[in-house]
């Protein structure tokens, strides 16, 4: 089954990605104490067509961006590293694009594939972050009901 295993939330642009074991959604926000909740986010001013509350990345995609990079002789990035706030084991996240789902009995709606930038590599001195995660950078979410999402927590598709 499908599992959240790392939840992360970051006060600002370039803070460090603080771990949590569980962490408050908010409808139509985001996670509590993360930027993009506030509508602080290095994306939040920017038009969107979709809504960016919160952003998956599955841990396959994870170690396969790090096997690569390892491969190029250049450093892995961490988990909180990739700068998403929820890892997920045993789901294709970009099989959420346009559906609902829960985390827990949290209801969201996959917007939009995430495009990794330059920011993981600037903000933890490692290279080689976009081109390695280009294509299995996750996707961004909508909050479509508040509650609280836990480790553990299992993904339901409707």
């Amino acid at each position: 089954m499908a599992s959240v295993v790392g939840l992360f939330v970051a006060s600002a642009i370039g803070q460090p990605m603080q771990t949590c074991t569980s962490v408050r959604a908010f409808a139509g926000r985001g996670l509590e104490g993360d930027r993009y909740e506030r509508g602080e986010g290095s994306y939040s001013k920017l038009p969107r067509v979709a809504a960016r509350h919160v952003s998956l990345i599955a841990c396959e995609a994870i170690e396969a961006a790090n096997r690569e990079l390892v491969q190029r002789g250049l450093i892995p990035f961490e988990v909180n590293e990739t700068r998403r706030n929820i890892v997920v084991d045993g789901i294709d996240v970009y099989g959420l694009l346009g559906k609902e789902f829960r985390i827990g009995a949290v209801r969201l709606r996959g917007s939009e594939p995430t495009r990794p930038c330059h920011l993981p590599s600037a903000v933890t001195g490692k290279m080689g972050f976009a081109e390695a995660y280009r294509d299995r950078g996750g996707v961004r979410a909508e909050v479509l009901s508040g509650g609280i999402i836990s480790i553990g927590d299992l993904i339901q598709t409707d």
